[in-house]
């Protein structure tokens, strides 16, 4: 098979981690025989100091060719620091989401069994964790109207969802649902919010289309509590962008580290794969950010986008592998054991592969 694939590295260690990945899917190609076209693009803070953009029009007509889109990361202290900076490098993020309509945000969280004692939480609440966060991407209050009045000292942010929004993403967390324990949980804050109540009722004017599926509606409240008492009693939960926000990164803590999870976003026009974590500017250069969420992310892509589950498990393996026997940055190594760098990791589980 040949894949077309557009690659965004971004910022800070993103060009680092999407290296290795690129390492790992080339070997993946190799030994299934497929054939890898790689096409570059700019975004974030380099295309703002190359083309004055964060996402420029060339990058967006290399993602509208691609198959599918492999990222990094966006974001640079120098735009962070200065609030008055017009352009900075999210803005791209969120013009790359609107302009290729990735209106879902697939975020899994699962624990790594050589690794479960590096979580903060007790190991007997998140034996099990295998659960997917949904979330809506380009709706809700980030791109709903905003200002400010009264001289500036009154500011709003407008939440705003059609039925249609709701129900595009519903429609595939009741498929994900379908394939898996069939549970899937709505996340809401319908006893306050009148957007809450039209996803309430949208979600369960759906229900009668998926008998299969046990459909639960909880409080966003009620489960960032329960996400960290009882992560194992979710499967699939679909929610809105800005919960889906907060809630995807407490989840990202269960497993250990940040630099673990991939994720992708499901689009009208291609869908996107990145890892969760961010630029990670302290220290990019150094060749110390741990690769794995971008190689896990690599994986999604496989079996995603193409439908080579092989594949994806022959990645997952061997990053299962190099937990295993030590083959890791230094976030992960430990006082006792020996960090890898960032290029030895992809080295090794190319070689591997």
């Amino acid at each position: 098979m040949k894949l077309n694939i557009a690659l965004l590295a971004g910022d800070g260690i993103g060009p680092e981690v999407i290296a290795q990945a690129v390492k790992v899917v080339d070997a993946v190609a190799v030994k299934f025989g497929h054939e890898v076209s790689w096409t570059e693009g700019l975004t974030g803070a380099a295309a703002i100091d190359a083309v004055g953009e964060p996402y420029p029009d060339s990058t967006h007509e290399i993602c509208l060719a691609a198959d599918a889109v492999l990222f990094g990361a966006i974001g640079h202290p120098k735009y962070d620091n200065d609030p008055k900076a017009t352009v900075r490098p999210e803005q791209g993020l969120l013009k790359m989401r609107k302009k290729l309509g990735l209106f879902a945000n697939v975020r899994p969280t699962f624990t790594f069994p050589s690794l479960i004692d590096n979580s903060p939480l007790k190991r007997e609440r998140i034996e099990g964790t295998d659960l997917i966060i949904l979330r809506e991407l380009t709706g809700g209050i980030y791109f709903g109207e905003r200002g400010r009045k009264d001289d500036g000292n009154t500011a709003f942010d407008t939440c705003t969802y059609t039925r249609e929004e709701i129900q595009r993403l519903a429609k595939l967390g009741f498929e994900l649902a379908l394939t898996r324990s069939k549970k899937l949980c709505c996340v809401d804050k319908a006893n306050v919010l009148e957007s809450s109540r039209l996803w309430r009722e949208t979600v369960q004017n759906m229900e009668k289309d998926y008998p299969e599926v046990q459909v639960s509606y909880e409080f966003v409240d009620a489960v960032a509590m329960r996400l960290v008492q009882w992560p194992s009693s979710y499967d699939v939960i679909i929610t809105e962008n800005l919960f889906g926000d907060i809630l995807t990164d407490e989840a990202s803590v269960i497993s250990g580290s940040m630099g673990l999870m991939p994720s992708a976003s499901k689009g009208v026009h291609t869908s996107l794969y990145e890892p969760i974590h961010g630029s990670y500017p302290q220290a990019a250069g150094k060749d110390i950010a741990n690769p794995l969420a971008t190689v896990l992310s690599a994986a999604m892509m496989f079996e995603d986008a193409f439908g080579l589950k092989a594949e994806a498990e022959v990645i997952r393996e061997v990053v299962n592998k190099s937990l295993a026997e030590g083959i890791v940055t230094e976030d992960l190594s430990g006082k006792e054991g020996k960090a890898y760098k960032t290029s030895e990791v992809g080295d090794w589980l190319a070689k591997n592969i």
